[in-house]
């Protein structure tokens, strides 16, 4: 079975690659923030390793790692970026079928920018500025994720299968909109105490349709002051495909380890990664999580590694490390992480994230 794995990794990597060579770069790029303070202290290395509501937005394989009798699982997360300019929230319910091994899963993700000034009005029409004419609007990117994924236990290991079905609305105040539809799939193999993943995002190619509505001054302001008037267009999302092994250990009776690589491969070309090629480019990652009892968990993890040149042309590669915390009460489990953007710029960019799972268990009837 892993070895069919690899080979679907490469073919899904070659189709999605020949799919992908006229979309256009970083298109809703803000779904590869991920979700889950787990998965940001654990440096987003979690493809394998996340079994949880919040498998949905990273591997939707992952869903039926839940087993049956766990129930309804509920999960919430905010997170504030780029020093609480932006806002990154998540809601997030997964509940078993009938059928054994089998669960749905139904997520929102919004991504927002809120109190942008608006300058289009600015100035009058003598030339002289007026600050009363400034107002705000909103930026905010949307999706609605619907989730399936299924276990098949054979006696050598287990085999978790999933898939995302991809709603995408994204908002810029009342001047644009567009709404776009996408398809992820998803596998992990356990054996033992290894488990294999592929995860191909935007597998069809996610494509987004957008309409602009400016209003005749505002299209004239634009001409004036030298920008382009958009019009309405379609915007497509390069597929990725995410390979991940992780290992779980017992070290002690109370003491576990898990570790987990990630290697990501984007197709919409050359970008500042690791590997960076035409179209395909490479980015690792790697997480680790210890817990004492599973009760208390420490994670630590690194991602995003990238190639940085100062003004005297020395490189250096950047990173965006991460830090992490997790605490399990009855079927409460809360998560704080503590992650870099990776910015070499000098400004702070560290971010807090929290999260919340609680797992409602079916009352047994006697």
């Amino acid at each position: 079975m892993s070895h069919c794995l690899l080979r679907c990794a490469a073919l899904l990597l070659f189709l999605t690659t020949s799919m992908a060579l006229g979309a256009q770069k970083y298109s809703n790029e803000f779904l590869t923030i991920g979700v889950s303070a787990r998965a940001h202290g654990m440096g987003t290395a979690v493809v394998a390793s996340q079994q949880d509501v919040y498998a949905a937005a990273w591997n939707p394989a992952g869903l039926a790692g839940l087993a049956p009798e766990a129930g309804l699982e509920v999960g919430a997360m905010h997170a504030e970026w780029f020093g609480g300019v932006g806002n990154y929230d998540y809601l997030g319910v997964t509940l078993p079928l009938s059928s054994k091994n089998q669960r749905l899963g139904l997520s929102l993700i919004r991504f927002g920018i809120d109190q942008i000034p608006n300058t289009l009005s600015l100035y009058e029409a003598d030339g002289t500025i007026n600050f009363d004419n400034v107002t705000e609007f909103s930026a905010a990117d949307y999706a609605f994720l619907g989730s399936y994924a299924r276990a098949y236990i054979r006696s050598n290991g287990v085999l978790r299968v999933g898939g995302n079905v991809k709603v995408i609305h994204r908002n810029i105040g009342s001047f644009a909109s567009s709404w776009g539809f996408g398809l992820d799939l998803g596998a992990q193999l356990m054996r033992n105490d290894w488990t294999f993943a592929l995860l191909a995002r935007d597998v069809t190619t996610t494509f987004n349709a957008w309409s602009f509505s400016f209003t005749e001054a505002e299209r004239e302001q634009l001409e004036l002051t030298d920008n382009l008037v958009p019009i309405n267009s379609v915007e497509t999302t390069n597929p990725t495909v995410v390979l991940g092994v992780a290992r779980a250990l017992q070290l002690t009776p109370q003491i576990g380890l898990t570790a987990e690589f990630d290697l990501i491969a984007t197709t919409d070309g050359k970008r500042n990664t690791l590997v960076s090629a035409d179209p395909v480019s490479l980015d690792p990652a790697f997480g680790l999580e210890a817990d004492y009892g599973d009760f208390v968990f420490l994670r630590a993890g690194v991602s995003q590694l990238q190639r940085i040149r100062d003004f005297g042309d020395s490189e250096a590669i950047n990173s965006r490390p991460a830090l992490g915390l997790g605490l399990k009460v009855g079927q409460l489990f809360v998560d704080y992480a503590y992650t870099d953007l990776g910015d070499n710029s000098g400004r702070s960019t560290y971010s807090h994230i929290v999260s919340l799972r609680l797992g409602i268990k079916p009352r047994l009837v006697q």
